[in-house]
């Protein structure tokens, strides 16, 4: 993340503070794979999380280009 420059890294910041009130914003898509990733739009821009329920963790997973996000 210390390579994002600082406008979006406010968003980001934002987005994953939002995290911890409603794992499960509107806009949230499930991925496939694992049935605890979940990621998150954020114009160019995708934060892909797990959400662990048994120890109420959020782990945030990815936030990069989504060009290269999936890689």
């Amino acid at each position: 993340m210390a390579r994002l420059p600082k406008d979006i890294l406010r968003r980001v910041d934002a987005h994953i503070l939002a995290l911890t009130e409603n794992p499960y914003p509107p806009g949230a898509k499930k991925l496939y794979g694992d049935e605890r990733l979940f990621r998150i739009r954020m114009g160019d821009y995708r934060i892909v999380y797990m959400v662990e329920h048994d120890r109420l963790v959020i782990l945030i997973v990815r936030v990069r280009h989504r060009r290269d996000v999936y890689r």
